[in-house]
Parts: C-alpha cells; structure tokens; sequence
C-alpha cells in the first residue's frame, strides 16, 4: 500500500506498524530502506527474509540523533561523536561498539553495530512518532532484493515487494547513493563504504586521516564485491574503450538491446539507447539507480557505463558502478 509521506496519519500509521514488528518502505535522503524496528530481533528477520539477505550481512539503524544512538552502543567513541556532529542528521554510518544484548541480528551478529540519523523529513517524522511508542531505532536496508539496485523512488519499493508492503511516498531520494560508512569502534577510524560524503570532508571532521580498512574491520552494508547490479549485464568502460566497443558493435551489428550511459553521446546509429551520464558527481549519484532500473525497463541486454572520473569526488558512484559490474563475469 502506497501512502503519502507528509501525511500525519500514514505517519501514525507507519509507525504503529512498526511498533507491531511490521516491515516498512520508507524514504531516506539516500535511497528507499525496508524498514522494522531494530530492537526486536524477530521483526529484523522480517527484513532479511524478505530481501533474500544473508542473517550475518549487517543492518544500519537508523535514530534521530546522537541520543537516539546511546542505547544500541556500549560506548560512542570519540571519533563517532565528532563525526555525528558534523555530519547527522545525513548522509553518513558510523560503526562503534554494540550494546550488549541490544539489536544483535540488526548487527548480523557482531559485536559492532552501524548508526544513521537520516535528514529526510518523511523519515524523521516516522522515527519521532515510532520512538514515542517505544521504538528506539529501525533497521533500514535498501528495500530491495539483496544484491539488485536499489530504489530511489517509491515506485521501485513497489515493484521489489508488491502492493502489499506499506510504503511512505518521500519523492524521489535527494542523494540517491547509500551513506558513506565509518568504522569508528577501533583504534584508528577507517572509511568502508565511501558516499556523497567525501574522505576529505571526513577527515577533516575527524582531524586526522582515515586508514584503510583491514581483514578485522567488521562488515558493513553494501560492502560485498558484487552489489547494485541490474537485471541486465553491466560493463564499466573507460571513455576510449567504450568508443572502440561501439564501433566494433556497429560494424558486426551487434549493439541490439545494448544501452549506453556515458558524458559523451555516441555517434548516431552506434548505440540501441543512449543516457546521458551527469558531469557533476552529486547529480550523477542522484540518478544512477534511477538510470539502470529504466534501462531494465526498457528492455536493454546489456548496459555500457563510462567510467566515472578519477577525481575523489566521484568515489561513492565509482564504487557502485565497479560492484554493479563484479556481478557480470566477462
């Protein structure tokens, strides 16, 4: 059931679901997550069942703020407060150190958990409204089957799950790439999964360099080498490589059903459908799932990808496209 987002009482209603250990669509300013409360661990194994999701393939709760988050944490490090007071309510996880006893299939069983305060209004309202019946936080993974595109449209929650699961429509998703996520529960915070929100900025809230992440850092979502991926096969092409394909393609009539997503159009006649690809960052990531799930649509075999630029900026769409194209063996 479809409702929309800015009304009080499908608010009320989301919420009271919620409290019931019910899944939830709801919009966040990064994309649409399918959402139960987090601290009951048979609402969480709603999620996972419905999603396909692996049980140890860690969740990010989502609370209103820096005290929404105390309850799920055995401590907020030093480095995760600074880190929420410069960056939530948005875009941006940190992963500290987990309560015990307190939302460990949301964990996936790990002694870490991952924190978000999202800045969607529609979001905040359903957070404030479930907490006052004793909700402390939601678990909100990207409602859709795992492993596929995520939605950045209420529309693409309903095509996931059917008409059955009550969706919050939020519009479409400002951001429209997950959150940048921070592992902030050991000793030197190291940066998982980069976002809208760039190392440099992340660094500079912390006041010291991110390290990389090493075979102790917990899991995260969105982390696994094959992810984002459309139905139809993705293939990430630098700029002179696309073009070499294309011309191939043409000369053997080959390029049926093969859709191009790239900053420079192709020459007539040498691409089935052609998108163009943003040359801003922040609007390349607020379409990109969008693109790939209307190029699904449209009915494309495959989808041809210029490769973002090399510049940090990029890194968050970057990391989608290449885990999108891990999915596809050549």
């Amino acid at each position: 059931m479809l409702l929309p987002g800015h009304d009080a009482d499908a608010v009320q209603a989301a919420a009271r679901g919620l409290a019931d250990g019910e899944l939830l669509g709801l919009p966040t300013e990064t994309v649409y997550g399918l959402a139960a409360r987090a601290d009951r661990d048979e609402a969480v194994a709603k999620i996972f069942a419905a999603k396909g999701r692996p049980s140890d393939h860690p969740l990010i709760v989502h609370v209103l703020d820096a005290a929404g988050a105390e309850p799920f944490a055995d401590h907020l490090p030093a480095a995760a407060r600074r880190l929420m007071e410069a960056f939530w309510p948005g875009p941006l996880t940190v992963i500290v150190p987990r309560a015990r006893g307190v939302a460990s299939s949301a964990a996936g069983g790990q002694a870490t958990v991952a924190l978000r305060a999202p800045a969607h209004p529609v979001a905040r309202a359903v957070l404030a409204a479930a907490l006052e019946l004793g909700v402390l936080g939601v678990a909100a993974p990207s409602a859709n089957r795992f492993g596929r595109v995520s939605p950045t449209r209420a529309a693409h929650v309903v095509e996931e799950f059917g008409p059955g699961l009550l969706v919050l429509d939020g519009g479409a998703c400002e951001v429209g790439i997950e959150s940048s996520i921070v592992d902030c529960s050991r000793e030197r915070p190291a940066l998982l999964r980069p976002g809208l929100i760039g190392r440099a900025r992340i660094e500079a809230a912390l006041g010291e360099p991110l390290v990389a992440p090493n075979a102790q850092a917990p899991k995260a979502s969105g982390t696994l080498a094959a992810h984002y991926a459309p139905a139809a096969r993705l293939r990430l092409l630098d700029a002179d490589r696309l073009a070499l394909l294309l011309a191939t393609g043409a000369a053997s009539a080959g390029l049926e059903g093969v859709a191009v997503y790239s900053r420079a159009q192709p020459p007539a006649g040498l691409a089935w459908k052609w998108q163009a690809q943003p040359g801003d960052p922040a609007a390349a990531a607020h379409e990109l799932f969008a693109v790939l799930r209307a190029l699904d649509a449209a009915g494309a075999r495959e989808i041809w990808v210029e490769a973002p630029p090399r510049d940090p900026a990029w890194d968050g769409v970057r990391d989608r496209l290449s885990r999108a194209a891990a999915a596809f063996t050549e």
